[in-house]
Parts: C-alpha cells; structure tokens; sequence
C-alpha cells in the first residue's frame, strides 16, 4: 500500500466538484458519441440512476451504452462512476477498487490517444474526467503518493479546457466553482494565500451567482450545482437556512442517495428542526441502510438525545458506537466522528470533568475541518 497522509477535507471535496463538473457539462458539447441523440439520453438517464443508487438499472444502460460504442473512453468513465457509488465509500483495500482504477485509467488511455480534431473537446473532458475521479478517490483514502503525480500530469489538460468555456451554460458551474473557490479558500484557509496568488483572481458573488444559474436552468448539471450550494452555503458561508434549500430539493430528487439524506439530516439538526431530522433518522435505520450510512445517522441520534430530549447517558452510547463504526472508513468519516467528540466534549464539562472535555475537544478539532460547525449553539 502507498504511504498515506491526510489530506484537508476541503481540498477533497473541491477535487470531487471539479471531477462531477468535467464529465457532466461535456453533454453540451458537440462530438462523437453526444451527436447520438440516443446514447446521450440513455448516458443522462445512466447518470440519474447511479445517483439515486439504483445500481440495477444503471448496469443495464451501461450495457447498452457499450454496445453502441465499445471502445469509447466515457464507457469506462460510466463503468468505473458505477463502481464507486456502487461500493461508497469506495476504500483503498477494497478489491473493487482494482476494477475502479483500471476503467479510469483505460479511460484516460483511449482519450490521449485520440487523433481526431474534431472530438478533441469530448476525449479531453473523458481524460480530465477520468483523472479528477482517480484523484478524488485517491484524496479520500489519503494516497498522497498517487495524488501528487496525477495532479502534476494532469495540469496541462486542465489549463487546455478554458479553451472551450464558451461552449455550454453548463460551464457555469465549472466557472461558479473557480470564482467561488478561488476567493474564499484562502481566506477560510489562509496558508494557502501565498499559492493563491499564483492564479487569476475570482469573485464570491459571481461564482454563486453562475452556480444558481446552472442550478435553475442546467439540465445535466443540475444535481451537482445544488449539492455543491449547499456545501457552500453550510460549511462557508454558515448559512442553515439557505444550505437548507438546496439540500432539500436534492433529497427530494435523488431520495435513494444515503449521503445526500446525511447531509439534509445534517442541516436540520444544525436549524434545530429535530421532530423532521428524527422521523427521517428512524425511517431510515427501520428500512435499512449501508454501515457507513447507518454509522452517521448513530452519531446524529446522539445529537437528538443529547440536545432534543437532554439525556445525556444515550447521547454518549450513540457517540461513542458512532465513532466506533466509522473509524472502519477513515478519511471518509472524520468529520462525523469529529460531530460525536464535539457532543462527548460537551457532555464531559456539563458533567464537570474538565480534563476529559478537552481531551475529547482536541480529537474533534484534529479530525474535523470545519471547526465552526460543531452543534454547540
């Protein structure tokens, strides 16, 4: 295994904004396989399934997308896509994972390798594509040693898309995410100042701005431009209210996607709307989820007991089992262990057993990155 070393969250989740917005927004693109009016419906329908984790119908598009075009590289893009959601969160020791990188790197094969003029627009967004998913899922898991060189290579092809951001409305959420980006990081992370200066400059309000346009009028992009405001809106601008309406018209569209319903529960907890955040945990834990999923929804039922109904005995049990759970998904559960630590802190100084409060306080700040946002109020 490579040697691994974490990474901030931040740059994980901007790593997965930019690989959604690669792949989807080159559906606007005029090519080979996207003058095909049926393979782009049945590639548009693929995508929906795979979100909402329908895994069953999506491999039956999959197939039929293969036989129309065999070799094209957005094939092994859709099969190595299906192979993350279907196995999330997609783990380095995971044997899928074999399967996983060698699509994406077939992807990234066919698309270089590419010598027609005209699809270089849609090979190049395969390749990017396919590079921005292998560094995401390398981010997550921490294989920095995969990140740094891919990241390098992968450069050129990126500065090479700007030459195409006037072909399609979808580009408002690739430039929504640069003009955004590009002006708070810094500021919310001021390390990298220095490193920032080394790109144009963006601006907040525009970058929201063409995020809402894409999110409105976008069709393939609409989903990513509403996950991506309520990333904005929850964990930069501090704005419940507004992360909320985001959130909830992408639970309403994509119902069956486990993580788009932790993150709703996530905000209405924060807005203190406990009576909805706990019918919807209990529904889900009655209906059965995967034990990543289940392992959050412990972790917010530790929030509903200790804020909601003041019992701080099963607040700590569900605390405690939370983060016993999803210390099996590294990186991927961190800020979720980070929510228990922060309530097992509060518990241990409500108790008066100061020393234990910060011991727990401690682990919360290492594991989470977001320190605002730790249901203290």
């Amino acid at each position: 295994m490579k040697k691994q070393i974490t990474l901030p969250g931040k740059i994980k989740r901007t790593i997965k904004f930019l690989v959604i917005s690669f792949f989807l927004f080159s559906a606007s693109i005029n090519a080979q396989i996207l003058q095909d009016t049926t393979a782009l419906r049945l590639i548009r329908q693929d995508v929906d399934y795979i979100y909402n984790l329908q895994f069953n119908n999506a491999h039956e598009l999959n197939k039929r997308i293969i036989e129309l075009y065999p070799e094209h590289p957005i094939v092994f893009l859709l099969k190595g896509l299906l192979t993350y959601w279907e196995n999330y969160p997609l783990l380095y020791p995971d044997p899928e994972h074999l399967s996983f990188v060698e699509d994406l790197r077939k992807c990234i094969d066919l698309s270089e390798n590419n010598n027609n003029p005209e699809y270089e627009a849609e090979y190049l967004l395969a390749n990017l594509c396919a590079r921005g998913t292998l560094l995401m899922f390398y981010a997550d898991n921490d294989v920095t040693m995969e990140v740094i060189p891919l990241t390098i290579s992968t450069y050129k092809y990126l500065r090479l898309s700007f030459d195409f951001t006037s072909k399609s409305i979808d580009l408002y959420y690739f430039t929504g995410l640069y003009n955004y980006y590009r002006e708070a990081y810094p500021k919310a992370h001021p390390l990298y100042k220095s490193l920032a200066l080394l790109f144009p400059s963006g601006d907040t309000e525009a970058g929201l701005k063409e995020l809402q346009t894409t999110a409105t009028n976008s069709f393939v992009l609409r989903a990513e431009a509403y996950f991506i405001l309520t990333w904005i809106y929850l964990y930069y601008e501090n704005n419940f209210p507004g992360a909320l309406f985001y959130c909830k018209t992408l639970h309403e569209n994509y119902p069956e996607n486990e993580q788009y319903l932790s993150l709703y529960i996530e905000i209405l907890l924060h807005m203190k709307l406990y009576d909805e955040a706990e019918k919807l945990i209990t529904d889900s834990l009655r209906e059965g989820v995967n034990s990543f999923s289940k392992a959050q929804l412990i972790i917010f039922k530790g929030i509903l007991y200790e804020k909601k109904y003041l019992d701080y005995s099963l607040a700590q049990d569900c605390y405690n089992k939370g983060i016993h759970d999803i210390s099996y998904f590294g990186g991927y559960g961190n800020e979720y262990a980070a929510f228990a630590y922060y309530g097992l802190s509060r518990i241990s100084e409500a108790n008066g057993e100061k020393k234990s409060s910060k011991t727990y306080r401690r682990e919360a700040m290492k594991l989470g990155d977001f320190k605002k946002i730790n249901f203290d109020d």
